[in-house]
């Protein structure tokens, strides 16, 4: 028996240990020739290595193309979410025969009217609020000076001991850089806002003008019925799901915001409607928004009442609503289903936080819901959406 030449081997034979055909028997060509186990296995190994960096550069790139490219991408994925919040809104004016381009046009112009009216409304107290906060740092660093008393002990201790410790004779003169501001880094420049807010805009329109065209164009492209039907059945099942999430959150978050404004009023809190405003924008960031509206709030109270238990009833009250609105209400509302595993959801937002700054900490649970919806609608990807699930 002759050995097979390497033109005659089939595709997958590439993956297999070299081996020649050996004699059947001893009679016809001497005593069988074993297989080279260990050959088989360094081959596999390589292979099974070879696969996994090719992964690991896969995911690099990919991290490195959002990262490097977020001033293109957040703009679309904001457009999208919002196209997916808006575009019952859109379907149910075209129920009443307003053609989709008009419909779509009428619900821009819905969203900046309220968006200009609240941005007018809250100008003025924030701009208030802003002009007062080097006195409100100062008035809170007075009341908190027994507490860092113990602290700044320490810290002047520590300035000693390094003042014995260093060397007198002193270096070159070091330049240092001025790198960009904290409000640059955390929103990037005026220019680039506003540059990604119309780019927002105006795919917003297209896209909620178009309304099923993209649906349709995916239908067509497919080749077999079946395939057909199951693509239409996940759309459909996945727009609805995705823009129920998306509208009871941003709902829950208004009416959120509407019981602090109403809760801070009570108290006596000054710009009552500019806190309500702030509550309802830092929902939509879990863990940190909250986090940081509380610590803002603690100063406020303490710059604003003589007395600390008054003081401290801003924050306290502040934090009873959300601990009911998120453990409670929230649940209660999106069920099971729609409620997302805590840890996905801080995962989520520090990987977003780190790769778009804030608009991705915002876009950061949405992004995650819809991920967890699409992979319950597809039987392959299940065991993601139970892993993101609470």
């Amino acid at each position: 028996m002759t050995a097979r030449s390497t033109d005659d081997a089939a595709p997958g034979e590439a993956f297999r240990p070299d081996v020649p055909d050996a004699p059947a028997t001893a009679e016809e060509g001497g005593a069988v020739e074993q297989p080279d186990l260990a050959k088989l296995g360094k081959a596999l190994d390589r292979i099974e290595v070879r696969s996994i960096a090719i992964t690991g550069l896969l995911v690099l790139a990919v991290l490195y193309t959002l990262y490097f490219a977020r001033a293109f991408l957040l703009p679309i994925v904001l457009a999208i979410l919002l196209d997916f919040l808006l575009s019952p809104v859109v379907r149910i004016l075209k129920r009443a025969k307003i053609p989709e381009p008009a419909g779509g046009a009428l619900v821009l112009l819905a969203l900046l009217g309220a968006v200009g009216f609240a941005g007018y409304g809250l100008a003025g107290p924030a701009r208030e609020w802003v002009a007062k906060a080097p006195e409100s740092l100062a008035k809170v660093q007075t009341r908190l000076r027994d507490l860092r008393k113990p602290v700044e002990q320490v810290t002047k201790t520590a300035e000693q001991v390094e003042e014995a410790t260093e060397v007198s004779k002193r270096g070159p003169e070091e330049v240092v850089l001025r790198g960009p501001r904290l409000s640059e880094r955390l929103f990037g420049t005026t220019q680039t806002l506003l540059t990604g807010a119309l780019e927002t805009l105006i795919l917003l329109y297209f896209l909620l003008a178009a309304g099923d065209l993209f649906l349709q164009k995916l239908i067509k492209v497919l080749p077999q019925l079946r395939d057909k039907k199951k693509a239409v059945a996940i759309a459909r099942e996945t727009e609805a799901s995705v823009s129920t999430y998306l509208f009871t959150v941003a709902l829950v978050n208004v009416v959120l915001g509407l019981v602090i404004t109403l809760v801070m009023t009570l108290i006596g809190m000054p710009s009552a409607w500019l806190w309500g405003a702030l509550a309802a924008a830092a929902e939509f960031i879990p863990y940190i928004g909250a986090t940081m509206l509380l610590a803002t709030l603690t100063m406020a109270g303490l710059t604003t009442f003589d007395s600390l238990g008054h003081a401290l009833l801003v924050p306290g009250a502040y934090l009873a609503v959300n601990l009911i609105q998120s453990q409670f209400v929230t649940p209660l509302i999106l069920g099971r289903r729609l409620t997302l595993n805590p840890v996905a959801i801080l995962v989520g937002l520090v990987f977003w936080w780190w790769l778009w700054g804030v608009g991705g900490a915002f876009i950061a649970v949405p992004l995650l819901a819809t991920l967890k919806i699409f992979c319950d609608h597809i039987e392959s990807l299940a065991p993601i959406g139970e892993f993101l699930g609470k």
